[in-house]
């Protein structure tokens, strides 16, 4: 293993070989049956501590918080591999792709140094506590409440989160809540402890049959004041500079796991369509082609903006594309059996253009923030 980081193409490449080859050495591979999604989460953590034991988890992230340095296109090869391989599930994989930068970016240093080890190298599990019942894709809305307790050493919280992926498993939680007036300028972010007293969480069956998801109650939890996330109305601009993570290198690990369930289907003997297969195909080459150029701007140093609304309408339509696909030339396997994963696959996509923000909401970004069409 290197002690420097891979840089520059040549480098990349030598990452990704060099990273083939310890993963053929060091099988990863799920034991069995997953065991449903409390398999995947402790797959999940199994697969994080040998690839930080070994260093492959520390490449791309900053030596600040235990990384050893390099571009982040480091983290979406590994991922990329992580996920052609079926080694983790490419969604709660990815987390770390939203909530670390999070963290690097707006907590005191020394907490940033103390806790991201910890999320990285598979010692805990964090969520990401932003939509609420009245307020989902518009979180300017959102009614949870901060206010400063009464010894002046932190906050009192109260309110309910929902949708929040993996809560009854997480150590943490990059949280919103409201710490002034109405609108933007009046959310600010917390790190709150899960097992804070007050915390209840509750997780919600979906159609896929995965409860990946949770509501979580608030009842006057205590949050020190080291773990404000900025200084206080900064909730905005954190949650702004968030977004877009969740569409750039956690959109490259989902595009890969796609490319491996179309040689599922080219596997499953599905080749007497080429047209439906070539159409699935030219959907996921399109998102590749759009994600890979987001990469690049991020690895470049750039900053993330409304033009990964495109990357996420693209992936939600490509997804979606496939599993139809899937359903039409497998007659039969999504109704009726869960055979190769099919079934839980194509339920889950239909999800693709709600969550992360509805087509209808990315839509809109484009149109009035890329395009300047207005309001209307």
């Amino acid at each position: 293993m290197r002690n420097s980081p891979f840089t520059g193409p040549a480098g990349l490449g030598a990452f990704r070989r060099e990273l083939r080859d310890w993963l053929d050495e060091h099988d990863l591979s799920p034991a069995g049956d997953d065991g449903g999604l409390d398999g995947q989460v402790g797959q999940l953590a199994r697969v994080r501590r040998a690839l930080w034991a070994a260093g492959w988890m520390r490449y791309g992230w900053p030596a600040e918080v235990g990384g050893l340095g390099g571009p982040s296109a480091l983290r979406a090869v590994l991922g990329e591999e992580v996920a052609a391989r079926d080694l983790a599930e490419p969604g709660i994989w990815s987390m770390v792709e939203v909530l670390v930068p999070t963290l690097i970016d707006y907590a005191p240093p020394a907490l940033a140094a103390e806790l991201v080890p910890r999320l990285l190298g598979g010692e805990e599990q964090w969520c990401q506590g932003f939509s609420e019942p009245g307020s989902g894709s518009d979180l300017a809305s959102l009614s949870t409440r901060a206010v400063p307790s009464a010894d002046g050493e932190g906050w009192r919280v109260s309110g309910q989160k929902v949708w929040t992926s993996l809560a009854q498993y997480a150590a943490r939680c990059v949280l919103l809540a409201r710490t002034g007036s109405p609108g933007h300028a009046g959310i600010s972010a917390f790190l709150v402890d899960m097992d804070s007293p007050g915390i209840t969480v509750r997780p919600l069956r979906t159609m896929h049959g995965v409860d990946e998801f949770a509501e979580v109650f608030l009842d006057d939890v205590h949050v020190p004041a080291p773990r404000l996330l900025g200084a206080p109305g900064d909730g905005w601009r954190l949650a702004m500079d968030l977004l877009p993570h969740e569409r750039s290198t956690c959109f490259w690990h989902r595009i890969a796991h796609l490319y491996s369930r179309l040689d599922r289907l080219l596997a499953d003997g599905c080749e007497a369509d080429p047209d439906a297969l070539g159409a699935a195909w030219l959907d996921l080459h399109t998102i590749r082609c759009r994600s890979a150029a987001t990469q690049a701007r991020l690895a470049g140093g750039g900053r993330l903006g409304p033009e990964t609304s495109v990357d996420k309408i693209l992936l939600a339509g490509a997804e979606q594309r496939l599993f139809d696909t899937a359903r039409d030339l497998l007659p039969g396997t999504v109704e009726l059996s869960p055979h190769a994963g099919w079934r839980t696959g194509y339920l889950y996509s239909r999800a693709a253009t709600i969550y992360g923000g509805t087509a209808e909401i990315q839509r809109n970004i484009v149109a009035r923030r890329l395009l300047d069409l207005g309001k209307e």
